[in-house]
C-alpha cells in the first residue's frame, strides 16, 4: 500500500463516502424547510462502484473509512456494504455517522459486518427542542439506538452536537454532564456555512473556545492523551477528572485545522471533494460508467488530491460557502 501526500505535505488517508442525500430527518442548518431535489436512482453510484473507487483509495494510502449521507441507514442493504468495505485489506478504521433514528434495529448487524464505532447527530436533549430542530424527529429512537450501540460492543460512540447561538447554547452543559457517568465522547461542533440555502449567520456561530470555557464554569477540564486511541480527527479531546467519557471540541470556523487536513470525500453522485467548503470536485461517475480503467481512475484521484487547498474559503472574515447542502455532500 502507497502513502497519499498532497502537495502540501499532508498526508491523505481518510475518505468518507456518502451512500444516499435522502434523509429521514430535515434538520435546519443541512437542508431549507421545503427540503432540496434529491438524485434520481440511476444518478447514485451503486455498490460495486462505490467499492471499486474504496478499493483503488485504500491501495494508494486510504485506511480510515467513514459511511455518512444524507441517513446512511435508509439505504437498503447498508449492512452489507459495511461488510464488503471491512473487507478490503489496509481499511483499519470503519465508521459511519448517523442520525441513530433506525439505529436501534441494525447496531448488532453493523458491529457483526465490521463496523466498530459510530458518530451520531444529536443537537438537543429536550424532545421538543429536538423535534423542533429536525423537523419532526422522535429524540427516544435516538436514545434507542445508543443505547443498541453500546449492547452491540460499538465503540466509542461519538455524539455530535453543532452548537448554535440561540437554540441549544443552554444545553452546553447538559450534553457535557453527559460524559460523567456514560462512556460517550460529546463532540461540540461550531456551525458551519455549508449550502447556498443555508440558515447561517455568523451571530448563530460559539466559538469552541467559548463552549470550552462554559464548561469549565461547572468543572476544569484536563486534555486527553489522543495518541493513546489513535485519535487523529479535528477535534481536540478532554475530560473531567474521573469522567467515564471525553468531550471535544471542533473549531472549522475560529480555528481551522486545514493544515493537518487528511480527508475526501466521495458524494453519492460520484464525485470526489478535496474539501468541504469548495465547490470543486472531480468526476468519478463519468469515468466509471464510461468503461474507464483503473489506471484512469487512479490518475484522476491523483489529480484532484494534486489541487486539494491549503485552506477552506472562509479565512479573515470573508465568507465562502460551498453551494451544495449539507445533505448533498455527506456529513
Amino acid at each position: 500500500m502507497s502513502t497519499l501526500i498532497d502537495t502540501h505535505n499532508r498526508k491523505i488517508n481518510y475518505l468518507r463516502i456518502s451512500i444516499t442525500d435522502r434523509c429521514n430527518l430535515r434538520c435546519q442548518y443541512c437542508m431549507p424547510k421545503e427540503g432540496v431535489s434529491q438524485f434520481g436512482h440511476s444518478e447514485i453510484l451503486r455498490y460495486e462502484e462505490i467499492l471499486r473507487i474504496a478499493a483503488l483509495a485504500v491501495k494508494k494510502g486510504i485506511n480510515k473509512i467513514r459511511v455518512t449521507g444524507g441517513e446512511p441507514l435508509v439505504r437498503k442493504d447498508a449492512v452489507q456494504l459495511i461488510n464488503h468495505l471491512s473487507l478490503l485489506r489496509g481499511v483499519e478504521d470503519l465508521s459511519m455517522t448517523t442520525n441513530g433514528i433506525l439505529l436501534a434495529d441494525c447496531a448488532p448487524a453493523l458491529f457483526q459486518a465490521g463496523m466498530k464505532r459510530v458518530n451520531i447527530s444529536m443537537d438537543s436533549l429536550e424532545p421538543e427542542k429536538y423535534r423542533r430542530i429536525t423537523r419532526g424527529g422522535d429524540l427516544s429512537r435516538v436514545w434507542a439506538g445508543i443505547e443498541a450501540a453500546q449492547s452491540a460492543g460499538i465503540f466509542p460512540i461519538k455524539i455530535n452536537v453543532v452548537a448554535i447561538a440561540g437554540f441549544n447554547d443552554t444545553e452546553i452543559l447538559p450534553f457535557a454532564r453527559l460524559t460523567m457517568e456514560n462512556p460517550l465522547q460529546v463532540r461540540f461542533i461550531e456551525f458551519m456555512p455549508v449550502g447556498s440555502l443555508s440558515e447561517w449567520r455568523p451571530e448563530h456561530c460559539i466559538s469552541a473556545d467559548e463552549i470550552k470555557r462554559r464548561i469549565e464554569t461547572f468543572h476544569p477540564l484536563v486534555p486527553v492523551d489522543n495518541s493513546k486511541n489513535g485519535h487523529d480527527g479535528p477535534a481536540r479531546l478532554f475530560k473531567f477528572p474521573g469522567a467515564a467519557g471525553e468531550i471535544g471540541f471542533i473549531s472549522p470556523i475560529s480555528d481551522h485545522f486545514c493544515d493537518s487536513c487528511n480527508r475526501l470525500r466521495l458524494t453519492a453522485d460520484g464525485k470526489l471533494k478535496t474539501c468541504l467548503f469548495s465547490d470543486e470536485e472531480a468526476d468519478l461517475k463519468f469515468l466509471l460508467r464510461s468503461g474507464r480503467d483503473d489506471q484512469e481512475l487512479d490518475r484522476k484521484l491523483t489529480g484532484a488530491i494534486s489541487q486539494k487547498p491549503l485552506r477552506h474559503g472562509f479565512l479573515g472574515g470573508v465568507i465562502k460557502r460551498c453551494h451544495r447542502p449539507m445533505v448533498k455532500i455527506g456529513g
